[in-house]
């Protein structure tokens, strides 16, 4: 019998691990962890974010964010800022130091994204990134409308 096919979770949680370990080992002479860089990236794409939206963008408790942010806080990465709507909560911004990196890591993200893809044509490179996009609406979409928060 021959062996069953990968499915769709199993290759989509693969890809995601091995471009992860790549994107790592290009970023390890950076000084950032894992979740740091992970945090980081969270971060230059909301910009100025509240630290209870972060752990929700990032999938994880609201006090594993606040223990990233300390270490990020303390080796100049990121900083708090008080939220203006409320005094117990913080908005996690990118200081200069981690602004300056952010070309560079774009770069890296650039060549270990052509590393992944490029056994495939352009075309096939479009159609996969059109499919992705439409799963992952669909999913978002399905999430939503379950009011699912996580």
């Amino acid at each position: 019998m021959p062996a069953p096919s990968p499915s769709f979770n199993y290759l989509v949680a693969e890809v995601s691990r091995l471009t992860t370990a790549a994107f790592a080992a290009r970023v390890g002479d950076l000084g950032l962890s894992r979740a740091q860089w992970v945090l980081m990236a969270a971060v230059y794409r909301a910009e100025d974010v509240n630290q209870g939206r972060l752990a929700e963008l990032l999938g994880v408790a609201p006090i594993s964010v606040g223990r990233m942010v300390d270490r990020m806080e303390r080796d100049g990465w990121v900083r708090r800022a008080p939220e203006p709507e409320d005094r117990r909560a913080y908005r996690v911004q990118l200081t200069a130091k981690a602004r300056r990196l952010r070309p560079r890591l774009r770069r890296l993200a650039q060549a270990t994204e052509r590393d992944a893809l490029a056994a495939l044509r352009p075309a096939e490179r479009v159609a996969l990134l059109a499919a992705l996009s439409t799963v992952r609406a669909t999913l978002a979409s399905a999430r939503e409308r379950s009011g699912a928060r996580r």
